[in-house]
């Protein structure tokens, strides 16, 4: 008799929800950005399919602040897998007047309009997202799959039951669904699912060395989009990142983890989680995330 390790079925659980909503809809696409939630999700996606293509491109929300690294890779995987890739860019907005440059430099929340009209633009109607509900409190709240208004809208009291792992992805014209396939992960049973894979990884997710100043606790990168203050003095410190996504707003972590056995170590002793410790716009408000998910957001 074969018994199943924890991840064996989590793994089993992703692969079911994916198999799941492209059964039942029409035009799925897969959020990916190069982080490591959205890597193993794609990895998930290709064994629900595999010896096929994946039947649905990628999506990416690209704020302009991205870490080079992991564009670098984003586009490397998107080549080696024959993959579609849609990216839309903040940029763009900004340069035509449709979204507004931030005061305090972080384009993390100028995200939602881009992905929203990059979603009716191709009439996506189930959005693959690596959100898991040990990451943030508003995202504890959200189901498996999630009913997204026609507006694009979150509204954490219109929740469907999701009992026995039945799924319902139903919705109105101009509606669409979010579907969140790692929702019963942690961030511990991400790494030893990389490890088991032996899934690779942009570099800056294990320590190396790196030009950073501390701001309101956290070590930011040096680059054009996140100069230090006059007052801010820069150091080069061992470091990697937990998370990644917008550099003004990311925190690195001071560490010696440069394998995936390290992390793992790392990852188990820790007691705060990555968005808690390295995320700047999540400290904003209390309800930061859950505000932004109400707009539209991942």
């Amino acid at each position: 008799m074969t018994t199943l390790t924890h991840l064996d079925i989590l793994e089993a659980e992703g692969i079911h929800i994916i198999r799941e909503a492209v059964a039942e809809l029409e035009r799925p696409v897969l959020l990916f950005s190069g982080g490591k939630d959205s890597v193993v999700m794609l990895h998930l996606a290709a064994k629900a399919f595999w010896p096929g293509r994946l039947p649905f491109p990628l999506l990416h929300v690209d704020t302009g602040h991205n870490f080079p690294e992991v564009l670098a890779y984003r586009d490397a995987v998107v080549e080696r897998l024959g993959l579609r890739l849609v990216v839309a860019r903040v940029q763009d907005y900004i340069d035509d007047g449709r979204l507004l440059e931030r005061t305090d430099g972080t384009r993390n929340p100028l995200q939602t309009q881009p992905l929203l009209d990059a979603i009716a633009d191709h009439r996506f109607d189930a959005v693959f997202g690596g959100g898991r509900r040990d990451e943030e409190k508003a995202r504890a709240k959200e189901r498996v799959v999630s009913l997204r208004d026609e507006f694009g809208q979150w509204d954490p009291r219109n929740q469907r039951p999701e009992l026995w792992n039945l799924y319902n992805p139903r919705h109105r014209p101009g509606e669409h669904v979010r579907v969140f396939p790692l929702s019963n992960w942690t961030e511990l049973d991400v790494w030893h699912y990389i490890a088991r894979e032996q899934i690779d990884l942009p570099g800056l997710y294990y320590a190396h060395d790196r030009d950073v100043f501390l701001r309101d606790g956290m070590w930011l990168a040096v680059s054009e989009v996140s100069p230090p203050r006059p007052t801010e003095r820069v150091e080069t410190r061992r470091v990697r990142y937990r998370t990644v996504g917008d550099m003004s707003c990311t925190g690195a972590v001071e560490s010696e983890a440069s394998s995936v056995e390290d992390v793992l170590i790392e990852v188990a002793a820790t007691r705060v989680t990555e968005r808690g410790a390295t995320r700047a716009d999540d400290r904003i408000t209390e309800a930061a995330m859950e505000d932004r998910k109400k707009e539209g957001y991942f």
